[in-house]
């Protein structure tokens, strides 16, 4: 039995890849500063602070931080479209004009995908406000329920990554055997029932930044409000503590460096990884079905911190999930995250289970409930298992879920419009 330290870290939306280590591009691509590398990062911190219902102090903050990343690359379209979005929320219109246009000229690609992280899929509006564990309730009494109707469809998208291109990053053992467990349940006739077209699953080489992208893609084109979405993610994640620029969580995909001859290069990391805060975006912002569930299993193996490393990168390996990005994922109607572990704690796997423990116990109960039990059982089962199981190996584990409200609850096995209802 390996343990590894459970990093919640997870992105719809790419930066770029490919970067070898040093700051170089690979052959046939521009070189690009490190100034513009600084840039890319800030751009992510500013997307850490935009959310649906942002104050005026963190729009502010955003704003700076944007204003910052211009001034390192101002050919940077992004942090000139987010400006523009946060001028405009901020009611200052000529500022939001002329920032609109730079981020035309430089090329967006946020505005080229359409993304607003002020504008939700599925607003709250619906009728449900944002709750989180250990958050109370929002005081203005939320306006009545729309109840989402017989699922339609169901859509899922399935990522296992146990091999990497930078062969300095360790291979996972079960992450990809996870993925493909996970896959066949949503497709079994007796569990998820999902269409067989209808679920994608993208394992080692597959699995790069663009790939992974356009499969989110896939899913926000297709899925309506009243389909069912599923998005599972396996793989290494990075703590807060590695990006020394603005503490930003990222996941480590196919195509990632991480390191250069044997040490950590923090550069070649966040020009080629996908943060977290833009998964959430995409979650929170493009995804229009009213019953959508992402699964985190994202590991990073503490025996994978090489034999050079200090003892103050080994604790940052170890460091906790964020819990501000699953909260930010969780927001709109009909939104549940599940992570495998609290902050501060250890992820555990199990060459015997073949799985790591969260995944397996969480295969284990949709198949005991033939996909017809509630999520929210389905965690509280998992969560009982896997604490106990980890206590007897030794360890601590407890999941984690964020529903984007207490109704927000529905089983996988949802039938057709047809058929009777279940879920919601």
């Amino acid at each position: 039995m390996r343990r590894f330290a459970c990093i919640v870290a997870l992105l719809a939306l790419s930066l770029a890849s490919g970067v070898a280590h040093g700051g170089q591009r690979r052959s046939g691509q521009r070189r690009v500063g490190e100034s513009c590398y600084t840039a890319k990062d800030l751009v992510v911190q500013a997307l850490e602070r935009l959310r649906a219902d942002s104050g005026p102090s963190e729009l502010e903050d955003a704003d700076q931080l944007l204003r910052r990343a211009i001034d390192l690359c101002a050919e940077s379209g992004d942090a000139w479209y987010y400006r523009a979005l946060i001028e405009a929320k901020l009611n200052r219109i000529p500022q939001a004009k002329y920032a609109m246009g730079q981020a035309q000229d430089f090329g967006s690609e946020a505005l080229r995908d359409g993304l607003n992280p002020f504008i939700l899929a599925t607003p709250s509006s619906r009728g449900f406000n944002m709750e989180a564990s250990g958050k109370s309730p929002q005081p203005k009494a939320p306006p009545p329920a729309v109840v989402p109707g017989p699922v339609q469809s169901k859509w899922a998208l399935v990522i296992g990554i146990s091999r990497f291109i930078d062969k300095e990053i360790p291979s996972l053992n079960f992450s990809t055997q996870d993925a493909d467990s996970f896959a066949a349940e949503l497709k079994d006739p007796e569990i998820g029932r999902f269409p067989a077209d209808n679920v994608r699953e993208i394992t080692n080489a597959d699995a790069t930044t663009k790939n992974i992208k356009e499969q989110l893609n896939w899913i926000a084109r297709n899925a309506q409000p009243n389909d069912l979405v599923v998005i599972y993610v396996a793989t290494h994640g990075s703590p807060r503590n590695l990006d020394s620029v603005s503490g930003v969580n990222y996941l480590i995909t196919y195509d990632t460096e991480m390191y250069d001859g044997g040490n950590f290069d923090e550069d070649a990391m966040y020009g080629t990884a996908l943060p977290m805060v833009e998964l959430a975006d995409a979650v929170a912002t493009r995804m229009k079905a009213l019953r959508t569930l992402v699964v985190l299993d994202t590991c990073y193996s503490g025996g994978s911190v090489d034999s050079q490393a200090s003892a103050a990168k080994s604790a940052a390996i170890k460091a906790a999930p964020s819990h501000a990005m699953l909260e930010q994922m969780g927001q709109g109607t009909g939104r549940i995250v599940l992570a495998a572990s609290q902050s501060d704690e250890e992820s555990l796997e199990s060459k015997k289970l073949g799985h790591g423990f969260f995944t397996y116990y969480l295969l284990e109960a949709l198949k005991a409930g033939k996909g017809n039990t509630p999520m929210s059982q389905v965690f509280a089962e998992v969560s009982k298992n896997v604490s106990q199981l980890a206590t007897e190996s030794g360890g601590r584990q407890h999941p984690v879920i964020y529903q984007s409200s207490s109704s927000a609850d529905f089983s996988l096995r949802a039938q057709g419009a047809s058929q009777a209802k279940t879920g919601f």
